[in-house]
């Protein structure tokens, strides 16, 4: 019996790490989708990607359960060897300019235990680039 009292201790404290990290990863993971679906909608048409609410809204409809979450989109220019141009009126002498809908999402997250040992600051950010059809 002593020994288990000895052991309770560490073994709740690595379920709490466990515990953690695997909600820190959903968190992440729904960040991700977040920003996906957001760059998704802006990659439908050129018309899409410049509707930067749109891309926003739909990125924010895609994680309704992240607390906090906030999502910011641009439109980009760039040219075929990825030189970033003027969207209105720009040119590439590589080609053609190329329409890209880029969708920032992030969010906070705090752990339910402070490891003092572990600095973590609670950014989860994530962000994704799609070409516009």
């Amino acid at each position: 019996m002593l020994e288990f009292a000895v052991m309770l201790p560490l073994i709740l404290m690595l379920l709490a790490g466990a515990l953690d990290y695997s909600l820190l990863m959903c968190m992440a993971i729904s960040v991700a989708d977040a920003a996906r679906a957001g760059a998704q909608y802006g990659s439908l048409s050129a018309a899409n990607a410049s509707n930067t609410l749109g891309m926003q809204n739909a990125a924010l409809n895609a994680a309704p359960d992240v607390p906090g979450l906030t999502a910011t989109a641009v439109k980009v220019c760039k040219c075929s060897d990825g030189t970033t141009v003027n969207c209105s009126g720009g040119s590439c002498s590589s080609g053609p300019v190329r329409v890209y809908a880029q969708v920032k999402a992030s969010t906070s997250a705090a752990p339910i235990i402070n490891y003092s040992l572990v600095p973590f600051a609670g950014a989860v950010s994530t962000t994704v680039s799609m070409r516009a059809q």
